[in-house]
């Protein structure tokens, strides 16, 4: 009874590890996506160049390409570290390679809902002197973000189970939990896959229909 009560506290452990990925890069990729996504549409040749070629590449490259390189090139290579702690320094480096990668679909949903924006809005803010960056802030991403919230919820859905990709460079989340319980308890494989695929739908199932009815909310009335 009392490994059973153990084993537990370590799958909540690790969802709980799930969940704080997912926050942290989901802010830092909403963040940085938004930034890029105001870059992708400057007037400036360069700032768009810069940003076209950041989705680009990071869309086409796999996620396990990023968190393996975020893992080995920044952590043993470069050296770059956030806490004495390895497990710690890792989840940070791990943060780094998710926020990374989301941030280049999160730029294209933004640019999605930017583009929703009537030109009209845009050159009346530019009539009454308001800078780009004035414009970009007070006029159209306001706009652009109530017309994408159901594109960033599947996003930070999606974002939810990339976490998995994690367990590359030995973080400790629900997959690299589930796969040291199944070399455990190689009998239990089923019910601890089943246990886990519902602890993962108990995470998203609820992200799906939150933003699913603030985008109903929210909607941007044309």
């Amino acid at each position: 009874m009392q490994a059973l009560s153990e084993e537990f506290r370590v799958i909540l452990e690790a969802f709980w590890l799930t969940i704080r990925l997912t926050l942290a890069s989901g802010l830092v990729a909403l963040v940085l996506g938004t930034i890029l996504a105001g870059m992708r549409v400057s007037p400036l040749p360069v700032l768009r160049g810069i940003g076209t070629t950041y989705v680009n590449v990071l869309r086409n490259t796999p996620l396990t390409l990023v968190i393996v390189f975020c893992g080995l090139g920044l952590g043993l290579v470069l050296d770059v570290s956030f806490s004495p702690s390895l497990s710690t320094n890792y989840m940070w480096l791990s943060i780094i390679g998710l926020s990374a990668y989301t941030a280049a679909f999160v730029c294209e949903a933004i640019r999605a809902g930017i583009n929703t924006v009537p030109v009209g809005q845009a050159e009346a803010a530019r009539a009454i002197g308001l800078t780009f960056g004035q414009n970009l802030r007070l006029i159209v991403l306001p706009q652009a973000f109530r017309a994408v919230i159901a594109p960033l919820g599947s996003i930070l859905i999606a974002l939810t189970k990339n976490t998995t990709i994690a367990a590359a460079i030995g973080v400790g989340e629900a997959s690299l939990t589930m796969k040291t319980l199944f070399e455990a308890h190689g009998d239990a494989v089923v019910q601890i896959f089943a246990g886990f695929a519902l602890g993962f739908l108990i995470l998203t199932l609820p992200t799906g229909l939150l933003f699913g009815w603030l985008a109903k909310r929210l909607a941007v009335v044309r």
